[in-house]
């Protein structure tokens, strides 16, 4: 079973470039020259240096002693909360802003949903001297509102977005309409492994460094580069894409993405696409996504910003599909109970994304000596208002 892309932009049954015509130039130009680019030795000495100087990796592999008595098994959380910008973000944009770089390309653009993508987006312009303009949903905006002053701080124009529910499937319509209309200067840089191919397998690549740390960690470790069990969130999943990218092939590693039930599965307030959704396609490529039976896209919740996205990403679709990629899900409440359990056993507070994995530990039957990794893909410093309105702590 291959569960990388094919060479017409396909995993499986799901992905390819479902785009408008104007978008042609933009995703051609990319399609044609993204690998030889990025396999590049100098492309990769500089994204790895950059890697290593400035954002901050390896990022730990840290044994979590008390949640590992907790769960009987051995628990450890890669730490891409420690990444700079504070999430596992930075990853995917410090790789496509050399890319744009070597395209040529003098402005950016990016849609973001909790704001760390966002930001993230915002750093790399800055560092680079990019002219940056970020689309996030007004919803969002309030409920994340230090990522905004973040991003405007870094000299980024913040534009809301105020369609539909006002969240990251709005924000990533607006950036798609602008690219349309700037398609020969400017780069868009996609936070997440959704949109048309290259897209998802690019960030995926880019976000690989995390699983190809963690298999050298393990080794060091545990004498043993592979796991019983990968954990990761997924709204779009490039926190999970990067997190499963190097075990893929390795069938007795469990692999396990974890959705947002939101208010639970049949409330009809929920981002779990896996449960809820069927092939269609949203936002340049055919995948899973949430979808009323005339085939209009179903808005999504979850508390989480980061999460409340009505499809995932096509990879996943297809893992989903071929069963190599077991997906639970967790709801509000589960995941904030979830996160103050961590805050208060491992000294760690979760960004809320995050803490959707760690929901569904208790979900998981494990043996003693089972290796678990969680992949702690962001900081709860960005959710701390959303922390303090649930107020059960």
């Amino acid at each position: 079973m291959n569960y990388h892309v094919d060479e017409r932009g396909y995993f499986g049954n799901f992905g390819g470039a479902y785009i408008p015509e104007m978008l042609y130039p933009n995703i051609e130009e990319l399609w044609e020259n993204y690998l030889s680019i990025i396999q590049h030795d100098s492309f990769q000495q500089e994204f790895h240096q950059l890697l290593r100087d400035y954002v901050g990796r390896p990022t730990p592999l840290y044994f979590a002693a008390r949640l590992s008595e907790q769960y009987r098994a051995k628990i450890y959380l890669k730490r891409e909360d420690l990444c700079h910008t504070g999430a596992h973000k930075i990853n995917n944009t410090i790789g496509q802003i050399l890319l744009a770089k070597r395209l040529g390309k003098q402005k950016v653009i990016a849609e973001t949903g909790a704001g760390q993508h966002g930001v993230a987006t915002a750093t790399v312009c800055a560092l680079m001297g990019m002219e940056c303009i970020v689309y996030m949903g007004q919803l969002d905006m309030e409920r994340q509102r230090p990522n905004v002053e973040r991003m405007r701080i870094l000299g980024t124009k913040v534009v809301p977005a105020t369609s539909g529910n006002m969240t990251l499937k709005d924000a990533t319509n607006e950036a798609m309409r602008h690219w349309i209309n700037h398609p020969t200067d400017t780069h868009y840089i996609i936070g997440s492994v959704v949109g048309p191919h290259p897209y998802p397998d690019m960030v995926a690549r880019f976000q690989s460094v995390i699983s190809e740390e963690m298999k050298k960690q393990l080794n060091e470790i545990e004498g043993n580069p592979y796991p019983d069990y990968v954990l990761a969130c997924v709204g779009g999943g490039s926190n999970a894409a990067g997190a499963f990218y190097h075990f893929l092939n390795d069938e007795h590693v469990n692999l396990i993405g974890i959705e947002a039930a939101g208010h639970g599965l049949t409330s009809g307030e929920s981002a779990a696409t896996t449960v809820l959704g069927k092939p269609g396609v949203l936002h340049g490529s055919k995948t899973l996504l949430m979808q009323t039976e005339d085939g209009q896209v179903e808005e999504p919740y979850s508390i989480s910003a980061g999460l409340d996205y009505p499809g995932i990403g096509p990879q996943h679709a297809h893992l989903f599909e071929t069963g190599r990629v077991q997906f639970l899900s967790a709801t509000d409440d589960e995941a904030m109970q979830a996160g103050i359990e961590l805050s208060r056993t491992e000294g760690v507070i979760p960004a809320i994304e995050t803490a959707h994995a760690i929901a569904v530990l208790s979900k998981i039957e494990f043996n003693p000596d089972d290796v678990v990794v969680v992949n702690l893909s962001g900081r709860g410093d960005k959710d701390l208002e959303t922390y303090i309105r649930w107020g059960k702590y």
